[in-house]
Parts: structure tokens; sequence; C-alpha cells
């Protein structure tokens, strides 16, 4: 069985559908077996019971479906992927399968790409096609009663795949060598002529063909007086019967007021006749406006309540 690179001590799987000739199945069997030997192992699936089969993974080096002579069998995307799963890494599969030279619409027969395609999803590498062959009469009988299918554009096609040397899930260890030391920036030379384009030196400055223009002279007497705050405030600015400066006032009302209001705070405070009130009532007189209330510093304001002033 060099063609499906069956050697001594491995393990083989054939998937076989019902309408295979017994007496092919049986050859083939037997010539694998030879192939095999004694500390190899050929077993036999129905691929109808494929998924329903106990077999662990990674159980076959190699499988072959549909390889039986006078048969031809459809492999769904599910036992494409019972197959792979079942497969050893680095293991085999050599599939023979109907497939259309052309595309036909709804067809369940698949063309030699898709195909193809196919078994790159289900998982394997290294798809390729091997062989293709018109179908003999017991193929295309076959494929006429036992898959109700009718074409005249049928071949029959041999595909191989690899399963990755690797199982599902497995994982490895990067070896990942030291970052190497970054060389360090080099700029870029400069054009002495561009660099001459954009210096300006003294001795340009004293070209008489340059016209240069004082920077005094773009002013006007007027842009050199002080403008009146008047001026500057907005039309509506403290109009109305109470002077009320803006929100976010820039012309200076609203500092004009709080001064105003601040001053007028201060001038409604008592006057201190001895100038020792803010020491405390153990230095103030006995007709004192601020008796019984704390120290406080010089120039402090202190409010009292109109109590305290009609008692003074």
């Amino acid at each position: 069985m060099a063609d499906f690179g069956v050697s001594a001590g491995q393990c083989v799987a054939v998937v076989w559908d019902k309408p295979s000739p017994p007496e092919a199945l049986k050859d083939l069997v037997g010539k694998l077996q030879a192939s095999t030997g004694s500390e190899g192992h050929v077993s036999v699936e129905n691929i109808h019971q494929l998924l329903q089969s106990a077999h662990k993974e990674s159980s076959f080096d190699v499988i072959l479906a549909g390889a039986i002579p006078g048969s031809c069998t459809l492999h769904s995307a599910e036992a494409l992927a019972e197959m792979a799963r079942i497969l050893r890494p680095g293991g085999r599969l050599f599939l023979k399968e109907p497939v259309e030279t052309a595309v036909v619409k709804d067809s369940k027969v698949k063309t030699a790409p898709k195909l193809c395609s196919a078994l790159t999803l289900s998982g394997l590498v290294e798809v390729k096609e091997l062989h293709r062959e018109s179908l003999s009469p017991e193929e295309l009988r076959s494929v006429q009663e036992h898959l109700g299918y009718h074409s005249d554009s049928l071949v029959s096609v041999q595909i191989t795949g690899k399963k990755p040397n690797f199982e599902v899930g497995s994982s490895s260890q990067l070896k990942l060598s030291a970052a190497k030391k970054s060389a360090p920036t080099v700029k870029p030379a400069v054009d002495p002529a561009a660099a001459k384009l954009w210096t300006l030196s003294a001795n340009d400055m004293e070209d008489e063909s340059m016209d240069l223009i004082d920077s005094d002279e773009l002013l006007d007497p007027e842009d050199l007086k002080k403008p009146d705050p008047a001026s500057l405030r907005a039309p509506s600015c403290g109009e109305g019967k109470k002077r009320k400066a803006c929100k976010n006032c820039t012309c200076g009302l609203a500092e004009e007021l709080e001064k105003e209001n601040s001053q007028a705070q201060t001038s409604s405070q008592p006057k201190s006749a001895c100038g020792n009130c803010y020491l405390g009532d153990a230095f103030r007189c006995a007709s004192c406006p601020y008796l019984g209330m704390p120290a406080f510093k010089p120039g402090e304001q202190v409010l009292l309540s109109n109590s305290n002033l009609n008692d003074a």
C-alpha cells in the first residue's frame, strides 16, 4: 500500500459506506493488514456510525475514506471533522469522492475546490488533489442508486490532507530572545545650502537692498493713548436705578462696586473713643459697644447687632 504511505506498525482506519462491494472491502483490508504487520492495526468503520464510535483522539496514523473500488461516498463536514480528530498529529487522510466539474446550483455534490476547502476547515493542512478520473460504471451506478444524484459532469477525485504536528488545544512555550539594544538615533545630515536659505545674519541686515520696517511706525498716536475705563464698558453695564455689574465683568465696574461697598461698611462701624476696644473686655469702657465680644485684630471688620448699638 505504498500509494497511501502505509508502513509496518501503523494504525489504519478504513471508512466505508453501504454501496461498497464486500469483496473489494475485504481485499483492501487484507492488503492493509499485510502492510502494517502484526504490530499494526486495521480498523473498519461505517461512515454513518463514525460519529458514534468510541475512538479516542489521535488514534490512527492513516485514514482511508471512500477508497474502496466500485463505491462512491459523500463526506459531510461533521464526518471530516471527526476523521481529523482521531488522526494522530502528522497523520494523513486519503479521501476519494465524486465531484462536479462545474458549479451546479443547490447541488449536494461539491466541486473539487470546495472539497479541499472543507478538508482545510476540518483542521487539516497541506491539502491537495492527487488524482482525477472518470467514474467507472459501478461507481456511476452507485451514485445514481444510493445517492439519488444524476449528472453527466461527475468525476472522481482523490485528495489528501495532513494533520498538523500538534493536537488541538496543545500549548508550547515560546523562546523569546533578549531584546536587542536599539541603536542611537542618528539625525539626518543638514544640507548646507538649505540651511543657508533659512539663516539671517548681521551682514544681511546691513544689506541696502533689504527694506526693513520700524515696528513703531505701524502705531498711530491714538494707539499710544491710554483708553478711558468708561469707554471699555459694555453699553448696558451699570444701567438702571441700581448699579449692577454684568456677569464676568471685565470693565472694572465689579471692582468699583465692591470697593464702594467695603467703604460703606467701614464707615458704618462705631469708632473707638479709647482705641483699646480690640484688646478685649478688660480694656474696654463701660459704654463700649464691643462689650461681651472676643478680642479682634486692629482694623478687622466686626459686625454689631442693632441691640448692641441701641444699648450703647
